[in-house]
């Protein structure tokens, strides 16, 4: 069969790449075509017709400035999508880009299978409606999503949460220290994979982390299609601060790390999976953050906090993001007890257990999905 995937951030690309391997060892007559990153066209062996970064707009007001841009990607994307004409549809969640193509792709007869929910249970629940008309088939990853679907008598499967999948697989690399002439204690800064949030958290990070380095080497989690110009802009306002940035290495960092300081997203669910005590920050712009508060009613916006439906973890947002209140907190778990360190996530590995491949269970769904 013939299959093109959408994913259009970090996470995405991700999840798009165990997806591919997994449909390949059921359907060894599988051609792909897909917009991603680098995961994906290991795993398909082929560059993506589209890379995820020129694709990732964060925010509202983004979103506005980058409008032609995006307009004529939607327009190169159907017209990619009917020339490759495949059997299956599959939206890697990117909600503001994929849900706006579902209507016109089942208008056409293309079979559109989800995979990883939009957030619709957080903000815009109105689009569910898209789900329910024109989504044929919905596989979700975290657990509360299932019962939130049914309460809108939608029909969706949870496949557990492909993250655990990859952590699980995970093989450090001994010699990842030495190699990058690290010390004993390593704190981990993982802004996020957007350079809105590399210009907006990485700084507070920095600056809350510059009493550690006596004691820790502070690192920087760089993904590999970020340019390092990005990252250079902020750091040169610290020029006396020892930072060691590393490449695509995210989860060799966090096998190491003893604390991070990590920007809301996957990457929080990621650290809590690696038993890394942690302190979510998240911060935009004063309009893109009066426009979510509008239209987002959460208690909590990290996944280990959502999953857990309690506070697990500390979050400071927007104006609580400061380098005083961000530097307690760190102080706070970088002192836990290794026993209170071993408990710190029993809850979330207990909910999110499960006994089969998500990976595999999401190919084998989409491959026989009527």
């Amino acid at each position: 069969m013939k299959y093109f995937l959408i994913a259009g951030e970090a996470s995405g690309d991700s999840h798009g790449a165990r997806l591919i391997d997994a449909i390949k060892t059921i359907d060894s007559d599988a051609e792909f075509e897909f917009w991603g990153g680098d995961k994906m066209a290991e795993a398909a062996s082929k560059k993506p017709n589209k890379h995820i970064r020129s694709l990732a707009f964060m925010g509202f007001v983004e979103v506005i400035k980058n409008l032609p841009t995006i307009l004529s990607n939607f327009k190169k994307i159907k017209s990619e999508i009917q020339q490759f004409a495949p059997d299956r549809l599959i939206y890697i969640d990117y909600p503001g880009f994929n849900l706006r193509l579902v209507k016109w792709a089942k208008s056409l007869g293309y079979h559109n299978t989800y995979y990883i929910s939009p957030t619709v249970w957080a903000w815009k629940p109105e689009r569910k409606e898209l789900i329910r008309n024109y989504v044929n088939q919905m596989l979700v990853i975290l657990p509360f999503e299932k019962k939130w679907y049914k309460q809108h008598q939608i029909e969706v499967t949870y496949i557990g949460n492909p993250v655990v999948e990859q952590v699980k697989d995970f093989k450090p690399d001994t010699n990842f220290k030495s190699k990058n002439r690290l010390g004993n204690h390593v704190l981990a800064l993982l802004p996020g994979s957007r350079k809105q949030e590399i210009k907006s958290i990485l700084p507070v990070m920095i600056e809350a982390s510059m009493g550690m380095e006596k004691d820790y080497d502070l690192v920087i989690a760089k993904p590999d299609f970020l340019d390092l110009e990005v990252y250079a802009q902020v750091l040169k306002q610290y020029p006396k601060t020892k930072i060691t940035l590393i490449e695509n290495d995210f989860y060799n960092i966090l096998s190491i790390a003893d604390g991070a300081l990590v920007a809301s997203g996957t990457a929080t669910l990621e650290t809590a999976l690696f038993n890394v005590p942690q302190v979510v920050c998240y911060k935009t712009s004063r309009l893109n953050y009066f426009i979510a508060k509008m239209l987002v009613s959460l208690k909590f916006i990290s996944l280990v906090n959502l999953i857990c439906e309690t506070e697990v973890v500390r979050e400071l947002i927007q104006s609580d993001l400061t380098k005083d209140k961000l530097t307690k907190e760190l102080m706070f778990i970088l002192q836990m007890e290794e026993k209170d360190k071993i408990n710190l996530y029993q809850k979330l590995r207990d909910l999110l257990h499960t006994e089969d491949s998500p990976s595999r269970l999401a190919a084998q769904l989409i491959i026989n999905a009527s």
